[in-house]
């Protein structure tokens, strides 16, 4: 039977997150470097503006910006790295249920680092299902970053949980089967670097309802863990969820300069909450 993870065994998952995350850093700068001169060619072939909940309200306002995808996914691996550098310093020896879940969905922002396929393809002319497998890994971890921090969630509001890896073994399954049947197209791209693909109405409402149900699950938390801190945390992945919006769904200079401040400052307050609520426990 697989029980709850110890504290040294969920350090080795916070350090083997470290590793991976610098990995990514370092793919992305190298990836930059290779793929820089190629993207106003990426640029001018994309056929859709980028499709985040706040393009749509300033799509018609300002135009896209040629490099703004290079700096969200650089963006996005840094903080990935940054964050799960901190969180595993922070939470080496304070025993706190949701910060595994929480350092999944930070983790999980290093797999923009795909979205580069799209300009190096434009230099290297390889196969187009390079593109459909790293839409594929791209779909795959902004699900999975989802699906954890509602895991978070629900542990906060007062799910037992006695079997951690199965719960993480349950979301992997989960965004698989999501990810792998799901239609892409891969002769075109959104302005953000994005390739389309099916049942994106779906999805949206998915990604809707799991950051609808964190929230209210983490407020619920203050009555089942009597504690008014959880207040802060459900704001605090509020501000998060609205930067991640920013940063993978907009195709201009707010994108990598508001969704980096906002998803830095709701991980602030997540984590800051998390240990002040699991210090002295």
């Amino acid at each position: 039977m697989l029980e709850n993870m110890t504290l040294s065994t969920r350090n080795s998952f916070f350090k083997g997150g470290i590793v991976f995350t610098a990995l990514s850093l370092g793919l992305i700068i190298a990836g930059a470097y290779f793929a820089f001169p190629a993207y106003p060619t990426a640029a001018a072939a994309a056929s859709l503006r980028s499709d985040g909940l706040i393009q749509r309200f300033i799509v018609y306002l300002v135009p896209p910006s040629t490099y703004v995808p290079l700096w969200t996914m650089l963006g996005a691996v840094a903080y990935s790295f940054i964050s799960i550098f901190l969180i595993y310093n922070f939470f080496e020896k304070t025993h706190a249920p949701e910060i595994l879940f929480f350092a999944s969905f930070a983790i999980s922002m290093s797999v923009e680092i795909v979205r580069i396929m799209i300009p190096l393809r434009e230099i290297y002319h390889f196969p187009a299902m390079y593109l459909i497998t790293s839409s594929r890994i791209l779909l795959f971890g902004r699900y999975f970053g989802i699906f954890s921090l509602f895991a978070a969630s629900v542990c906060a509001a007062g799910l037992e949980v006695q079997k951690t890896r199965n719960i993480i073994f349950t979301i992997v399954i989960t965004a698989l089967v999501l990810t792998l049947r799901v239609p892409i197209d891969s002769q075109t791209w959104d302005t953000g670097l994005n390739i389309p693909y099916g049942f994106a109405g779906m999805f949206r409402m998915i990604e809707g309802i799991a950051f609808i149900a964190s929230t209210i699950s983490f407020f619920i938390a203050v009555k089942v863990r009597t504690s008014y801190e959880y207040v802060h945390v459900g704001i605090g992945v509020i501000i998060a969820l609205v930067g991640r919006n920013f940063l993978i769904g907009t195709d201009n200079w707010a994108g990598p300069v508001l969704g980096i401040l906002l998803l830095s400052s709701g991980t602030w307050f997540i984590c800051s909450k998390l240990h002040k609520i699991h210090l002295w426990r």
